[in-house]
């Protein structure tokens, strides 16, 4: 299948689908092609991060400073995305919601729990544009994977309640898109097992 042919693709499903991943593995890009090829909704961590930012009239790197220094930021996100998991959960529509913590979140809720990621030296080449350089990176995941490991227990290290995990240097994005609907072509409930258990969390 050519490129071409994936970005012309559509998949009618109703499966509420999360996508998580560290920075630069193409998380955005992926999420936004898999919402068009399934005709649904897609919500970002970052997407809710700009409208804190716009709400309180503070620029991106202001909310990030303040974000650094207090857990507040982090909690207000999280319960915005706890929100729109449970709405969704319970929907029975299609729907991708896209964060680190979004399969967490989500719990059981979730129909499909996604990973993806990409060697180190790739990420930091694809967010160089983004004025993004290797230590601020790496110290961006540590720093992540510290707050979330203090507020919940969480280890993001930890991908076991994964039903998918894709190394997005190996496939172009839409690759990685006809990796994912091929899944969700083939999901039968009937035949599902079930799913690996995830902690409940309370943001």
């Amino acid at each position: 299948m050519s490129d071409t042919d994936a970005e012309d693709r559509r998949v009618e499903t109703n499966l509420f689908i999360t996508v998580s991943g560290p920075p630069g593995s193409g998380l955005t890009t992926v999420c936004e092609r898999l919402a068009a090829a399934l005709d649904c909704g897609h919500v970002s961590g970052g997407e809710i991060f700009r409208e804190i930012a716009a709400e309180r009239d503070q620029s991106l790197t202001e909310l990030v400073a303040e974000a650094s220094g207090s857990e507040e930021i982090d909690r207000v996100i999280d319960r915005r995305l706890d929100t729109i998991a449970e709405t969704w959960g319970t929907a029975n529509k299609a729907f991708v919601l896209e964060s680190r913590l979004a399969g967490y979140l989500a719990g059981g809720r979730a129909d499909l729990r996604v990973w993806l990621d990409a060697p180190e030296e790739v990420r930091v080449e694809r967010t160089r544009d983004r004025e993004e350089m290797a230590a601020e990176m790496r110290v961006r995941e540590v720093i992540e994977e510290r707050r979330y490991e203090s507020y919940y227990g969480v280890d993001l290290s930890d991908q076991s309640i994964y039903d998918i995990s894709v190394n997005t240097a190996r496939w172009s994005p839409a690759g990685v898109v006809g990796i994912l609907l091929a899944a969700v072509e083939a999901y039968d409930p009937a035949a599902d097992e079930g799913a690996f258990p995830t902690p409940a969390l309370e943001p």
